[in-house]
This record gives C-alpha cells, structure tokens and sequence, in this order.
C-alpha cells in the first residue's frame, strides 16, 4: 500500500493532537497541495469543528492537570481518531486494505497517546508550569512539521514518526516512577476533597 507511510505518519500524529492531523489534511486537500486527502476531511463542517476542538485543546494542554484531564477523556478519541483517518486515507471501498490501513493508524495513535499521556503525567509532578507550556508547544510544532512533511516526503515522514515513537516508548520506562507519584498524589486529592465533603470525617 503506497499511502500506509501517510497512514502510518498521520496516526503517530493524531495520538498526540487528532484535531490537529484533521485541520492539517484537511487545509492540504481543500487548497490542493494534495490529492492524497479524501474529500470527507476537506468538508468545511469539518475543517471548522477540528480548528475549535484544536483551539480548545490548545489551551488545555498547556495547563497542568488540566492536560492529564483532557488526555484521559481523548483514550478513545485520539486511537479511533487515527483509524479513521488511516481508513480514509486508504479509500472508502471497505476492502481488507482499507481495514488494514485503519488498524495501522489506531494501533499507531494508541501507543503515541500513551507516550504523551504518560509523559505529561511525569512532568505534573513539577510545581512549576512551563515544562506543561513548553512540552505542549513542542509537540503542537512537531505535529504540523511532521504531518506537513508526510504530505511531500512520506517515507522520510515515516521513519521519523516511528523514531520518535520508539524514543517516546523507550523514555516512559524511565518516567515509570514519576509516574506514579502523579497517581498517587491524584488519589490523595480525592480523598481530601472526599473528606472535605464529609466535614473532615471519612465517609461511611
């Protein structure tokens, strides 16, 4: 399948920012600069739902438990996100490639969102708010760089994708344990906020 590099890119993408590999490709099909976009992501009704959602996300993910939030509730979002946009990428005759290619980018876009997901995490628990500022930011610019690159270079795009996947899993294994201490010092909120609730008395 000469379009699974793009699918494959675009998925990697669409786990960190889906509404933004959405507006992207889309942008890049309505004005041409490619035909590889199928005419379903180049919609207007489309292309202004994904610039409000990217605005939106935008500005959550650059706020500090905020981001956690919001990277919880896009679990499915994010992976069926990049399936959906690896299937239509693929064509929309419902073949077996075409399931295939959909399979590639929701796989791909699940493990990517773990990557951030757990990332972000590690980085909560600094009191400080600009690694949230700076890590968002980073990741916004290398989402629009990679998905533009893909769209003229996809193979390249490709491999980079996966470099940065490879490195992203291989950095969480060292994040584990401040990880963990996200967890744990989100459960201990609840149960002061629980308390709180209570008057100060455990609840029955």
């Amino acid at each position: 399948m000469s379009v699974l590099p793009l699918v494959f890119t675009s998925g990697w993408a669409s786990g960190i920012n889906a509404y933004a590999v959405v507006l992207l490709l889309g942008i890049f099909g309505a004005t041409g600069i490619s035909d590889e976009v199928p005419e379903a992501l180049q919609r207007p009704d489309v292309l202004i739902a994904a610039g409000v959602l990217f605005a939106c996300e935008a500005v959550a993910d650059k706020i500090p438990y905020v981001d956690s939030v919001w990277d919880t509730v896009h679990t499915v979002i994010r992976p069926v996100s990049g399936a959906v946009v690896g299937a239509l990428l693929a064509g929309q005759s419902g073949s077996l490639s075409d399931l295939a290619a959909g399979a590639v980018g929701g796989s791909t876009a699940l493990a990517s969102h773990f990557v951030k997901a757990g990332t972000r995490m590690a980085i909560n628990t600094s009191p400080e708010p600009f690694s949230n500022i700076a890590v968002s930011t980073a990741e916004d610019l290398g989402v629009g760089g990679i998905v533009s690159f893909a769209m003229f270079y996809p193979e390249a795009a490709a491999i980079i994708a996966a470099v940065l996947l490879l490195l992203g899993l291989l950095i969480l294994t060292f994040l584990v344990s401040r990880i963990r201490r996200f967890l744990r010092r989100r459960a201990q909120r609840r149960e002061e906020k629980q308390l709180a609730a209570h008057g100060g008395r455990p609840p029955d």
